[in-house]
């Protein structure tokens, strides 16, 4: 599994969408299923799937799959 299905599976399962709604453009609360209680079930998938803890700050900045993907990148996660 690459990255970007690994956090596209992260999103999808968090949020309860098809992978195929995660795109770069998916924001938060642009879609109903994002709002405050389920980013933080999106917050903990994503440090799951990738094995790390994200700090306040990025968690506060995670407002996008792109901007996810920004955030990983800095830890490291190549996409």
């Amino acid at each position: 599994m690459t990255q970007t299905e690994k956090l596209k599976k992260a999103f999808a399962e968090a949020l309860i969408i098809d992978e195929a709604l995660v795109t770069d453009t998916l924001k938060y609360q642009s879609i109903p299923q994002w709002d405050s209680i389920t980013h933080m079930v999106l917050v903990s998938s994503i440090e799951e799937a990738f094995e790390l803890s994200l700090d306040t700050e990025e968690i506060i900045d995670l407002s996008s799959v792109a901007k996810a993907k920004e955030i990983l990148s800095k830890k490291g996660i190549t996409f």
